[in-house]
């Protein structure tokens, strides 16, 4: 068996992020000087290029702008605000309240906009003062607005469900986010439990317990962003809507909104499309380098090599499982989720469908240890 591909691969990519290359740049670079072991340059660097536009060529990726459009539209049209404001009327006179608003804005978040971005963005710019304000440490406060962030690259609606599906050869989205919701849920609620016992121990303020009248007052006023929850997962459930007619959607349903607020106008409307057109730049260009370092190792039979290494270290299902959650651990250390759903998808799932694992379940799992 002829490794080189593998180790050129493997070292060219680490080598190229070790001198500060950016990931996209990295993953086209490496993939170029794997194709050359094989075939000459020219017919190399055509064939990486045409496979990095070949890769966006898909109808269900549509819906990644769409949700990063939705997110920067909930940031500014005051529907962050209304969300943690009811938030803290939950939680807010329990030890650590700040923190597990900060928990509970983030899953609800999450679960509208289908972005940890966003979500990071908008709890850390607003919560975030308010917690140092309140005597909480920084390091606590960032640590939390982290950590409680990547509720929402599970719970659905998420980008990086739909990528997962994409890179699967088309495992239903559907499925996908009914999936999410009781991992999500419980991940948030295991952050809270330890979000609560750590700012007890450390005596951090508590606020003033929220009244009846003020709970009913502060879910009506979050009532229609909440909405948008049931509207979205209704319809793809339902089968009213697909995942990517349903991010238009939530453009539309969460721009309604921001005007109703009088929290967008005309005037600072160009400025939330310009800066979530920069993200989906990035967030594409990823896609595009990651599809065509699939392909590749695809090209030079990377996979059926990993493959045959990891069956042959145990006949052990268990094991294999382990070793595989380990190594997506550590790689979630180093890479972005995208590219690393790209990349190790079709590396990984046919040995877990091998091993008897549903295609949807692994698809979780491989999230949840990438977003540690």
């Amino acid at each position: 068996m002829d490794y080189t591909p593998i180790l050129v691969l493997v070292i060219s990519f680490i080598c190229l992020l070790a001198i500060g290359t950016p990931v996209a740049w990295s993953i086209s670079i490496s993939s170029l000087l794997t194709m050359l072991v094989s075939i000459p340059a020219l017919p190399a660097l055509t064939t990486v290029s045409q496979r990095m536009a070949t890769g966006l060529d898909s109808f269900a990726l549509l819906a990644i702008p769409f949700f990063v459009l939705s997110g920067q539209l909930m940031n500014k049209g005051g529907i962050a605000h209304r969300l943690i404001a009811f938030a803290k009327t939950l939680v807010g006179s329990l030890p650590g309240g700040l923190a597990l608003i900060n928990i509970i804005a983030a899953m609800l978040m999450g679960a509208i906009a289908g972005s940890a971005m966003a979500s990071a963005s908008a709890m850390g710019s607003i919560l975030g003062p308010e917690m140092e304000k309140e005597g909480y440490s920084k390091e606590f406060g960032v640590a939390v607005n982290i950590t409680s962030a990547t509720t929402g690259l599970v719970i659905p609606p998420s980008n990086v469900l739909i990528v997962y599906s994409l890179a699967s050869g088309g495992v239903s989205i559907a499925a996908l986010f009914l999936a999410g919701y009781i991992p999500g849920i419980l991940t948030g609620f295991f952050l809270m439990i330890v979000a609560y016992f750590w700012a007890k121990k450390k005596g951090y303020n508590v606020g003033k317990r929220s009244s009846l009248k003020e709970v009913v007052k502060t879910f009506w006023a979050a009532f229609p962003s909440l909405m948008l929850l049931v509207v979205i997962m209704g319809g793809i459930v339902m089968g009213i809507f697909t995942a990517t007619e349903a991010s238009a959607i939530a453009v539309l349903y969460t721009l309604i909104l921001g005007f109703y607020y009088k929290e967008i106008t005309w005037r600072n409307l160009p400025e939330v499309l310009l800066e979530s057109s920069a993200t989906t730049a990035i967030v594409m260009l990823l896609i595009g380098a990651s599809m065509s370092m699939s392909w590749v190792m695809s090209f030079e039979n990377i996979p059926q090599s990993i493959s045959d290494v990891l069956l042959g270290l145990s006949d052990n299902p268990i094991v294999i499982l382990l070793i595989i959650n380990l190594l997506l651990l550590f790689v979630g250390i180093f890479m972005d989720m995208t590219p690393a759903v790209l990349i190790f998808t079709p590396i990984f799932l046919p040995i877990v469908t091998q091993l008897g694992m549903d295609p949807i379940q692994f698809g979780i799992v491989m999230v949840l240890n990438l977003c540690v």
